[in-house]
């Protein structure tokens, strides 16, 4: 009797099973599967027994094809973003490239594209050695799971995910945190919020990091203007003149590309940098400390974070070395010149 496999289709196959397919039928995630599959972890338990039976009723075999063509090198290194073109700043873009080609060095050609770009089940794992995923929305998990089912070695930057790779990142949440303290510590209560796309789960873990401290320090964050930009410089520069007639003391921004658009608005309302509205801005690009404006900032160091993503990953392809820890780099918070000590103001004598 033909049995009808289902999965992914590929060149010599009537229809292949993946381990997509088998964590579907039993209720599981993918990293679950690929764990039982593999044998890590326990090894009797009932989910696990679950998962081999069905693997074997669904006739799953191991893309040894894949595993094969590793033999034989093509030293490509995909560099995978969720979107180029709509969401990613520039200067991320640039950060993280110069970061993998750090690591890369002369050895691998790496080959950049947008996730948002790309038609599931296309991906050839002839074509690359490994794979670093820059992610940022939750949207990826269906990218990365083709990656994993293909045999590809992958590591994931930016944003911790539930995979059996390699993960660097950072905790956004904690360093807006730290920013949105240090407002308040210097007496800023009347605060607008310039944030980034909703659908990025750095505005969404930024978000929660504002919030949390104005709940720690008795105050309502809801009580706060809010406006969402793109993360680009003309989306501070029209988020920044609709809160400024809220006359804030201060602006905080989600990234410092859309801090400068707003330090554009605020010098054309005939208003100063810090004297009347401080600026807070995140990632410590080039230009924050260089330029007339020195600003206060949280550093993220994308390229350091690409730098890692690209070591532990071509530790794997040249050494053998498998690694799959989620690696927290420290964020910390950059004081210059763009806060005003309000504290200082209202102790002055009258």
């Amino acid at each position: 009797m033909m049995q009808m496999l289902i999965g992914d289709s590929k060149e010599g196959d009537i229809m292949a099973v993946t381990i997509k397919d088998i964590a579907k039928r039993a209720g599981v995630s993918y990293s679950t599967v690929s764990r039982a599959l593999n044998g890590i972890g326990a090894e009797n338990t009932e989910s696990r027994k679950n998962i081999l039976r069905l693997a074997q009723e669904m006739g799953y075999v191991p893309n040894q094809a894949a595993i094969n063509l590793k033999k034989s090198r093509s030293y490509v290194i995909g560099l995978y973003f969720s979107t180029i073109s709509k969401m990613t700043s520039p200067f991320v873009l640039h950060d993280v490239l110069t970061g993998v080609y750090s690591v890369a060095g002369s050895k691998y050609n790496v080959v950049v594209k947008g996730i948002d770009m790309h038609e599931p089940g296309t991906l050839n794992p002839s074509y690359f050695d490994g794979i670093i995923v820059l992610s940022q929305r939750s949207e990826d998990m269906e990218f990365m799971n083709e990656v994993l089912d293909k045999k590809i070695p992958m590591s994931v930057i930016c944003r911790a995910v539930d995979v059996d790779a390699p993960n660097v990142t950072t905790d956004e949440a904690l360093a807006m945190e730290r920013a949105m303290d240090y407002l308040l510590e210097n007496g800023h209560r009347n605060i607008g919020i310039i944030e980034g796309n909703p659908g990025l789960d750095s505005s969404r873990l930024r978000r929660r990091g504002w919030r949390t401290s104005m709940t720690s320090h008795g105050l309502d964050p809801d009580a706060l203007p809010v406006i969402s930009g793109n993360y680009r410089y003309a989306s501070g520069y029209t988020a920044a003149k609709q809160l400024l007639t809220f006359r804030p003391t201060a602006l905080l921004c989600f990234n410092d590309e859309m801090a400068f658009g707003a330090r554009t608005a605020i010098v054309e309302a005939g208003l100063k940098v810090p004297d009347d509205v401080s600026l807070v801005g995140f990632d410590n690009w080039d230009m924050s400390g260089y330029s007339d404006m020195h600003l206060t900032t949280v550093e993220r160091n994308m390229g350091e974070i690409a730098r890692e993503g690209a070591r532990v990953l071509l530790r794997r392809l040249d050494e053998g070395i498998v690694d799959n820890r989620r690696i927290y780099l420290n964020n910390k918070l950059i004081i210059r010149d763009t806060v005003k000590n309000l504290n200082v103001e209202e102790r002055k004598p009258s």
